[in-house]
């Protein structure tokens, strides 16, 4: 009986597993289809300032408005949900718009952000009110701003391009240019979902990448 047992373990381990975990990574490969692309080239976050830039980065962009203490936990939301689960990614950023002259708001809610978190990815930016409504109106989103501020955030690819889902099957009426930063299920299920799904597709198109090069050295190109 023994001795069975530990056949029947052994022909688990050796067969059965392995073929469990390739059904799994078969099933999640297939899942991953590319993002789509909303927006093309929206305005660059360099016009805002020149040391920060949307190209070659995953960025989280979102409009903090004239009065941050009323919405900060949209943004502490933001940042539990979604920068805590990326912040070790490469090129993932987010960044923070508010107006000039709000300085002290924001370096505020930046302090309670901060309280537990690596700010390193954060970026607040202060900008002109034109800037800011060039800024939110090159997304063509039909969330307009409210003094400065929207309870959406956004996602901008490495090519500077808004990115989201076509639809959304459990709501349809959902708009889907951008995220709800008061929905922590939105901010969980589906933001994060689309920006790992960012990802696999760079990651993709990078081994891609490597595996014509490869070819082209084996047939001497």
């Amino acid at each position: 009986m023994m001795k069975l047992t530990k056949k029947r373990v052994v022909l688990f381990l050796l067969f059965i597993f392995p073929l469990i975990c390739f059904l799994i990574l078969s099933t999640g490969k297939n899942n991953f289809t590319k993002l789509p692309l909303a927006t093309k080239n929206v305005v660059d976050i360099s016009t805002i300032n020149p040391s920060k830039t949307f190209k070659d980065h995953i960025s989280v962009v979102c409009f903090l408005g004239n009065d941050m203490n009323t919405h900060k936990g949209g943004f502490l939301n933001l940042n539990e949900k979604i920068y805590k689960k990326f912040i070790d990614y490469k090129k993932f950023q987010i960044i923070a718009i508010y107006p000039k002259g709000k300085e002290e708001e924001a370096a505020s809610l930046k302090k309670q952000i901060s309280a537990f978190t690596n700010m390193v990815n954060w970026n607040f930016i202060a900008g002109s009110e034109e800037q800011i409504t060039n800024l939110h109106a090159s997304f063509k989103s039909k969330e307009q701003l409210t003094n400065f501020y929207t309870f959406k955030t956004f996602l901008v690819d490495k090519n500077g391009n808004l990115r989201a889902r076509a639809d959304d099957l459990d709501k349809k009426n959902r708009e889907t240019l951008g995220y709800n930063l008061n929905s922590v299920s939105e901010l969980n299920k589906i933001m994060k979902d689309d920006i790992l799904v960012l990802f696999y597709e760079y990651y993709a198109a990078f081994k891609e990448k490597n595996k014509n090069k490869a070819d082209r050295k084996e047939v001497g190109v």
